[in-house]
């Protein structure tokens, strides 16, 4: 699926809705987000995908782009930025990347994605 996204916002970054910021160190992609502002919302925003390569972490690197994104939203009048992602332990450390910038949780799902798998939205308010 982001495969798909970031094909979609190459091809035609106007039409595709979403913006993609891709972290280069020595020429070799390091990490990306995707995000995009949330269809029929005033200033809402969603964060679909953070991503940073295993060897890269520890470096700031997520730091940099989720900063970079949230300087985007604000200068494109953005209210709210939006995460979803999952309550199993293997996201523990992406939720807390996402506590430490100053999203909360506001909501949980029980089994969205699976039986014993939440989905846990996020929330950050960007002014």
């Amino acid at each position: 699926m982001a495969e798909e996204v970031i094909d979609s916002y190459l091809r035609e970054p106007q039409r595709s809705g979403y913006y993609t910021l891709v972290a280069e160190v020595a020429t070799e992609i390091a990490g990306y987000i995707c995000y995009g502002p949330t269809p029929l919302t005033e200033g809402t925003w969603d964060i679909y995908w953070v991503a940073v390569a295993t060897d890269m972490r520890e470096h700031g690197i997520g730091n940099a782009l989720i900063s970079a994104a949230e300087g985007h939203m604000q200068q494109s009048q953005g209210r709210l930025a939006i995460i979803e992602t999952s309550s199993k332990l293997d996201y523990k450390n992406t939720r807390h990347f996402y506590l430490t910038h100053g999203y909360e949780i506001i909501c949980c799902l029980p089994d969205f994605y699976a039986p014993g798998d939440d989905k846990v939205i996020m929330q950050k308010h960007l002014t």
